[in-house]
């Protein structure tokens, strides 16, 4: 062979001996983008995560995991038992209720290079459920009980994890803060939410949420609908409660009409002039939450246009009959 092919040839065997690199390294390269995806994606599909935060407390009851930076082996998921420990490979138990997430895995992490399991440790901790920090919801939602208070939490987002307001729900909202029980916070909550942004306060680990039941006002007796109707603040008078019902009727006694209302002391009858009450001559009266307006019938004004009625039916039926 030649000088000049031997020279062609070399040169064209390295040409070919990079191109085969660079091919190899292309397919490693997109073989681990491939690899990476589905991980990203597994950690985008839990949000319930916690990160690591010196501010969260552990505690009983806690769902916690625990990881090992390189040493996978020694990662696991656990619950803090009820005397404030966690069992861990290695090291036994290690009691980390009370502690927040930093102070536990500094304790870790010493723990495990005291023993000389692992050399320069690196320990996390993730907040999975935090029962110890949980936010209790009771009272008028459809699935009281507790939450784990995980992130920023607002009223709205408690409310809504509880499953929204119930039909019986009133507007009135306690919060009370765990240990210290005398510093409440009574907000009254707009009836549209979604526009009620000053209400929407922080809601702290430990709070416990109280939804109020609405009032209910009942008007019974010779009205054009007797029922039990909502009532918020006390703001509802017995003008706005009969027309609720329907109105009187034509045989209501309305100057004998009254208000049963529950005392300690008993039922207390507070007579109402309603007849004065629909001319202006007589102040409306507010209603209280638990109230009966009670409109008698008159027994004259029953008879009379029972009569009416039969002598309506009546003419009617001949008139009939006269046709036919």
């Amino acid at each position: 062979m030649s000088r000049w092919n031997r020279h062609f040839f070399l040169r064209s065997l390295c040409v070919f001996l990079v191109g085969l690199c660079s091919l190899h390294v292309l397919a490693q390269t997109t073989n681990a983008g491939e690899a990476a995806q589905p991980a990203v994606a597994n950690e985008t599909a839990s949000p319930s995560r916690l990160l690591a935060n010196s501010n969260v407390k552990l505690g009983i009851g806690d769902l916690i995991e625990i990881s090992v930076f390189g040493v996978p082996d020694l990662s696991t998921k656990t619950r803090i038992s009820g005397s404030g420990d966690v069992y861990l490979p290695l090291i036994d138990y290690v009691h980390v209720a009370d502690l927040t997430t930093d102070e536990a895995q500094l304790l870790i992490q010493k723990r495990l290079e005291d023993g000389g399991f692992v050399r320069g440790p690196h320990v996390s901790i993730f907040v999975n459920e935090s029962a110890s920090q949980s936010i209790t919801v009771i009272g008028e939602v459809n699935h009281p009980g507790s939450y784990p208070a995980i992130g920023d939490r607002r009223l709205y987002d408690i409310i809504s994890a509880a499953g929204g307001l119930n039909d019986r729900a009133g507007r009135s909202v306690t919060i009370e803060h765990r240990g210290d029980p005398d510093q409440r916070v009574e907000l009254q909550l707009s009836s549209n939410l979604a526009d009620d942004t000053k209400n929407n306060v922080d809601i702290y680990p430990g709070d416990t949420i109280i939804v109020s039941r609405a009032g209910v006002v009942y008007v019974v007796g010779d009205v054009g609908h007797p029922s039990g109707f909502r009532i918020e603040d006390n703001n509802l008078s017995v003008l706005k409660a009969l027309a609720l019902a329907g109105g009187s009727t034509h045989t209501s006694a309305l100057n004998k009409s009254r208000i049963l209302r529950q005392t300690a002391n008993g039922v207390q009858e507070i007579p109402v002039d309603l007849k004065k009450v629909l001319y202006a001559k007589a102040p409306d009266m507010a209603m209280e939450r638990g109230d009966i307006l009670f409109v008698p019938g008159s027994a004259f004004k029953t008879a009379m246009y029972k009569t009416a009625d039969a002598a309506v039916a009546l003419s009617t039926t001949l008139a009939i009959i006269a046709v036919q």
